[in-house]
């Protein structure tokens, strides 16, 4: 019983001398430490705060523009009611049916419009090359360099971003004489 008693007080006696003994007037953690300790935590925290701002950033626009496959799909069933049209624009015994296809196509595109999807106005403004394709290069005595004289398909956009660009004709300006 004694003996145990002795090598457990020898023991606490042992260390309570060592730290006795250190020069306590020496700081265990040095000021340099606790300073880029500190700056680390304060990177850290920065990291994490960006981090929740992309992830939020992220999931925002995932949102904004979750009906991007559908309004591209909507779009080629708009393009083929306006090639409809164009070919019962000859017809006269199809009148009464282009009617019918020119009332659905409208109701489409405004259907389209409600959920921010926007045809991009293209002839007459200047080509844009992240708004245009350009199929062709065409001499125009109306519209001056660079700027769209046709348009072949119609482009849209939803909210800022560009789901189909317009393909388009894109005027040299006036033909020159040699």
């Amino acid at each position: 019983f004694f003996s145990s008693r002795r090598r457990h007080t020898r023991y606490i006696g042992d260390w309570s001398s060592d730290v006795c003994s250190s020069d306590l007037s020496e700081p265990l953690v040095t000021t340099d430490a606790l300073i880029e300790a500190n700056e680390k935590v304060l990177r850290i925290q920065a990291e994490l705060d960006n981090f929740r701002k992309r992830a939020r950033r992220e999931l925002d626009d995932s949102l904004k523009y979750a009906q991007l496959p559908l309004a591209r799909d909507l779009l080629m069933v708009l393009d083929n009611l306006n090639l409809a049209l164009n070919a019962a624009a000859d017809n006269e015994a199809a009148s009464g049916l282009a009617e019918g296809v020119k009332m659905v196509a409208d109701q489409l595109i405004n259907a389209l419009n409600n959920h921010q999807i926007y045809a991009i106005e293209s002839v007459g403004h200047p080509f844009d090359p992240n708004q245009h394709e350009a199929i062709q290069m065409e001499s125009s005595e109306e519209y001056d360099a660079n700027t769209v004289s046709r348009e072949v398909r119609s482009g849209y956009r939803l909210h800022d971003r560009v789901i189909r660009p317009a393909q388009v004709f894109v005027s040299t300006g006036p033909e020159t004489a040699e």
